[in-house]
């Protein structure tokens, strides 16, 4: 690549790179911007269709989520690259609604490209989006209505909306899921001074292939994939003492490098025997406490399964740190690191802790603790595909009735809220003026992507839908007016209960905006393909440079 300096040719890039200008580099990134939102918008609502995606491997996935399939999808473009970030933003901010936020940016991104035809300037349009993005979230927090932990039935409404799109079987099978997940984020929810706070982690998501989608349930305790560890120790444990230990049971070899001579057949065996005595010890500190289930995060010796089985204490080792957490927050014992200050109040409780035989491999659960503070949702289904696609929903429904909880927040869904800042928005671009007017004005359309990508993916005529939408929110009781998906029509989705949490629009909006704005200021493309990375001499030496 060369430029040209006072009519002579100077060599600025290597041989082979790219470089696309101003307006040009504008529309290629528009386009490539749109070109995503347009893959993911037959996805959008509970009419939406799926994806397969196929990788190098041949491995298929199946799914309408967004977040999933803009990952699995390998795009190549920068462009597609920050659509793709506005979806992992949007899917571990808020859980829900990865679809909505990239068919928002790309029709901004759109309606940018129409105004730089007509010769407005980008930072116009940035100006006028940025206005537009501020009020957009004003009209959203008047729209948003409160809701309590005790609202059970609108939490349970947000999280079947939140996988209605999901083709995870029948509505029964739905209703049971959402039942569910409303339930499990209650469970692990915190309030402190009148806010609830819900940490996600703490609601486990285990799947096992087998069964219908309907023997999915939820665990008030912990299911941990392992078996346990010797075949003596009982296999179902009423009323449980837990201890949990992140120390191995076992003799440790020393830090420092040692050295054991054993020079008679006398000494070896006071040596095993001396071995044997410390492994009995521990485990008479172990039975000393009470306790009758043990969870190791480090190994167990044979010879201490041994002494533990005669105990009739069971046993399950190289359990992961995380879940060891969980299994502390479920059943209220204490994580212990030695076992020389073993107390009986560092057991954890529950109901059972059972070794059960799934799709022929063996699971621990641990059921029936006392207010739980980490649960577990259980999910089943009967191929790959399925389970993984409830999985996915599941992921969803719990991040938006989270999300609905932490806030105190949600909004009527089904486009309602989006043709409702629209005409909000075309009222206050006139207020506004100038250049930005138009700006702003394109924003408000862009966001009838929502409601038009609902309305052709239910197979409703879009322009006839629109303009009835228009013209009921232009009425003081219009508000809720929205796209009945199921019913092929408009109407108040209040009554339906088409619920969403108000974190999902407003941060939608927000992911949207910032992505067309970063979008919008690059007037340079490069791409430099050819010559040598990381300062090194190119092939063939320096190439002559004329100055």
């Amino acid at each position: 690549m060369s430029k040209q300096v006072s009519g002579e040719q100077m060599v600025v890039l290597p041989e082979g790179s790219q470089r696309v200008l101003g307006r040009d580099a504008m529309r290629i990134n528009i386009a490539i911007g749109y070109a995503v939102a347009n893959i993911v918008k037959t996805t959008l609502g509970p009419k939406g269709m799926d994806k397969m995606l196929v990788s190098d491997l041949g491995d298929i996935v199946i799914t309408n989520d967004g977040a999933t399939i803009l990952e699995e999808m390998n795009v190549d473009h920068p462009a597609a690259k920050l659509m793709v970030e506005i979806a992992k933003t949007q899917d571990k901010e808020v859980g829900d609604g990865t679809t909505t936020s990239v068919v928002i940016a790309g029709n901004l991104l759109r309606k940018a490209g129409e105004l730089l035809d007509q010769g407005i300037h980008p930072t116009v349009i940035i100006k006028g989006y940025e206005l537009a993005s501020v009020k957009a979230h004003k009209v959203l927090a008047e729209l948003g209505e409160s809701v309590k932990p005790t609202d059970k039935e609108i939490l349970r409404k947000i999280s079947l909306v939140a996988m209605g799109s999901k083709g995870i079987g029948s509505d029964e099978e739905k209703k049971k899921i959402s039942e569910i997940i409303s339930d499990a984020v209650m469970q692990v929810s915190d309030a402190t001074n009148g806010k609830y706070t819900v940490d996600l982690d703490l609601i486990k998501i285990e799947k096992k292939t087998g069964g219908y989608v309907m023997d999915t349930e939820l665990i008030r305790g912990i299911v941990i994939d392992k078996e346990i560890v010797h075949s003596g120790m009982p296999k179902n444990i009423k009323e449980a003492k837990i201890l949990l230990l992140d120390t191995a049971l076992e003799i440790e070899k020393t830090e420092t490098d040692a050295k054991i001579e054993i020079t008679s057949p006398e000494k070896m065996q006071a040596f095993l025997e001396q071995e044997e005595k410390m492994m009995k010890a521990m485990v008479d500190k172990i039975a000393a406490t009470g306790a009758n289930v043990v969870f190791a995060q480090k190994g167990i010796d044979d010879l201490v399964q041994h002494f533990l089985s005669k105990r009739k204490i069971s046993a399950i080792r190289r359990v992961k740190k995380s879940d060891m957490e969980k299994l502390s927050r479920a059943t209220g014992g204490t994580i212990v690191s030695s076992l020389e200050d073993l107390k009986e109040t560092d057991l954890g409780h529950s109901g059972s802790v059972q070794e059960k035989k799934i799709g022929g491999e063996a699971m621990v659960f641990v059921e029936g603790c006392k207010d739980p503070k980490s649960v577990t949702i259980f999910v089943r289904g009967g191929t790959d595909h399925v389970v993984s696609e409830v999985e996915r929903a599941v992921v969803d429904a719990r991040g938006a009735v989270a999300s609905a909880l932490e806030d105190g927040k949600y909004v009527v869904g089904g486009g309602s809220v989006e043709m409702e800042i629209n005409r909000e928005l075309h009222t206050y671009a006139m207020e506004i003026g100038g250049r930005e007017q138009l700006a702003i004005q394109a924003f408000a359309d862009a966001l009838e992507a929502i409601p038009k990508a609902l309305a052709e993916n239910a197979g409703m005529d879009v322009i006839d839908t629109i303009v009835s939408l228009k013209n009921k929110h232009k009425k003081k009781e219009g508000k809720t007016i929205g796209i009945d998906v199921l019913a092929g029509k408009i109407g108040d989705l209040r009554e339906i209960g088409i619920y969403e949490p108000s974190r999902v629009k407003s941060q939608a909006i927000s992911s949207a905006t910032e992505t067309a704005r970063l979008v919008l200021r690059i007037d340079d493309i490069i791409s430099s393909k050819g010559g040598s990375r990381g300062g090194g001499m190119p092939p063939g030496g320096m190439p002559p440079m004329d100055m």
